[in-house]
């Protein structure tokens, strides 16, 4: 990887992958971004829209391309795909996109063969399945986005919750970045303090309902998509601004510690699927992935979750 130039190609000038460009102009990232959409109008237009903009940002060159664009890039984020629609689940958007994949893919091995492939679409977890099954790379440069949002979302209603900075929050949700997903409440901590306590110096001590607070926080993350693409028709700025801090983790080779969608193994005895824990990302992908401590419930909902996304695998055609 080229520290000093890095390159980030988007394949995809939708929502999401416009705003991804923006958020990698506004921060600073990288010093190249190549937008690559069939709908070539649309992607030039989004780069000129970005380009009047370079005078107020960090130097970056940023334009529209075809798929040889994306030639020695660093990273590939796919976001293209089939729009959800309000009330469709992210297993429905499944077999549209996996034929996505099947003309993309070979294209970024063309051009990129080194690159990390960032997979963004829905159902994410799945198609970073379908993505490494496909391109035939090591799991650690095929990962996706997984729940880094999801647990972005949590760390906010809990900071919310208990009138603290998001920032000193520290909770994960793991799992698939869909409906089975699970917040992981045993090694949630604030301020260093795991949540049971901390509680005593909440100020909704005096008539704390720990648990059902703790479940309503969760439905609220997990419903969270649903209600935005309901309202406003798609989610965008939040997703953007989490591949960022993916993205920052990889040019930056940081060993951040991320939970994002990855090939396990060999963890609560679940094999070959790829969903989200908290995982070391580098310059190389994925280092390695944590082996969390769960309580037995959460074991039970991680399973079920990787079971539940093991079982749409088996419909995948590639």
């Amino acid at each position: 990887m080229d520290s000093l130039r890095p390159k980030i190609s988007i394949i995809g000038a939708g929502s999401v992958g416009s705003s991804f460009a923006f958020s990698l102009l506004m921060k600073g990232t990288v010093r190249e971004v190549a937008l690559i959409d069939k709908d070539i109008k649309k992607a030039q237009g989004e780069c000129m829209d970005l380009n009047h903009g370079l005078s107020f940002c960090r130097p970056v060159k940023i334009y529209a391309a075809a798929f040889d664009g994306c030639r020695d890039s660093d990273i590939v984020a796919i976001t293209a795909g089939a729009k959800q629609k309000p009330g469709q689940s992210r297993i429905e958007l499944l077999q549209a996109n996996i034929e996505i994949l099947k003309e993309i893919i070979p294209q970024i091995i063309r051009y990129s063969p080194q690159a990390v492939i960032l997979m963004v679409t829905n159902p994410v977890d799945i198609l970073t399945y379908a993505a490494l099954k496909i391109s035939g790379l090591p799991s650690s440069r095929v990962i996706g986005s997984g729940t880094v949002l999801d647990s972005s979302r949590l760390r906010y209603l809990m900071s919310v919750h208990c009138q603290v900075d998001a920032r000193n929050v520290h909770a994960y949700i793991i799992g698939e970045h869909g409906d089975s997903e699970l917040a992981v409440w045993s090694n949630a901590s604030i301020g260093g303090m795991i949540l049971e306590k901390y509680c005593p110096f909440c100020i909704h001590k005096a008539a704390c309902r720990r648990e059902q607070e703790l479940e309503e926080i969760f439905q609220q993350v997990k419903n969270a998509a649903y209600k935005i693409i309901e309202a406003k028709g798609a989610t965008f700025y939040a997703i953007a601004l989490s591949l960022v801090r993916i993205c920052e983790a990889i040019v930056r080779d940081e060993n951040a510690v991320l939970p994002v969608s990855t090939l396990i193994n060999d963890y609560c005895g679940i094999n070959d699927v790829c969903l989200s824990l908290p995982a070391i990302v580098n310059g190389k992908g994925v280092e390695r992935v944590l082996h969390l401590e769960l309580s037995d419930k959460e074991k039970l909902q991680f399973k079920n979750s990787a079971a539940a996304l093991k079982q749409a695998i088996k419909k995948i055609n590639f």
